[in-house]
């Protein structure tokens, strides 16, 4: 069985929290707004590689909420330096989930560097992440999902998926003030 991006999203829905922050970049962003459109979900898309800090900041700013990171392994390869980073803030709410297609997606499918050797979790795991896996298989992450959100972070998750169906990408809604707005409000209200 392969793990399709958006069965692994709809896997998480029915665990994100009310109060929880959702933070997801590119075709991880356009397939999670579809999916579970809500006020805090914090688009990032327009910042390559930003995701995780974006996150970091969210999750020190409030640490009574959880902060999940929906990064895409594209992204996080032009800012593996932030996996120290969070790794080294001592956040215990951030939740970091990468989907590893090895495949610049939304830039044409153009394949990373190193597509066949690269091992995120690792690097994880060498950065000081409190828990990594790996994992490539939709009931193996159903079954893991409970544990990842209910352990201390910072927690790292690899997802080798494949895309899955192709929902819409509505960059002039990522890019709005809306977005922001309904995102601020949320946050502060």
């Amino acid at each position: 069985m392969t793990l399709r991006r958006d069965d692994a999203l709809k896997a998480l829905i029915p665990h994100v929290r009310e109060e929880d922050i959702v933070v997801a970049v590119y075709q991880s962003c356009f397939d999670w707004l579809a999916l579970y459109p809500r006020d805090l979900n914090y688009v990032a898309v327009g910042a390559m590689g930003q995701a995780s800090s974006h996150g970091l900041g969210l999750a020190l700013a409030n640490p009574d909420r959880r902060v999940i990171v929906l990064d895409g392994d594209g992204s996080l390869l032009m800012n593996l330096g932030s996996l120290v980073t969070i790794a080294s803030a001592g956040v215990t709410n951030l939740y970091h989930f990468l989907s590893a297609n090895r495949v610049y997606e939304v830039n044409g499918s153009h394949p990373l560097p190193g597509a066949d050797t690269v091992d995120f979790a690792a690097m994880a795991q060498a950065a000081g992440y409190a828990g990594f896996r790996s994992i490539a298989e939709l009931d193996a992450f159903e079954a893991a999902l409970p544990g990842i959100l209910a352990a201390p972070g910072p927690q790292f998750t690899a997802l080798e998926i494949v895309a899955g169906e192709p929902y819409p990408r509505d960059y002039a809604y990522i890019h709005s003030a809306e977005a922001r707005a309904s995102f601020r409000q949320a946050l502060n209200g």
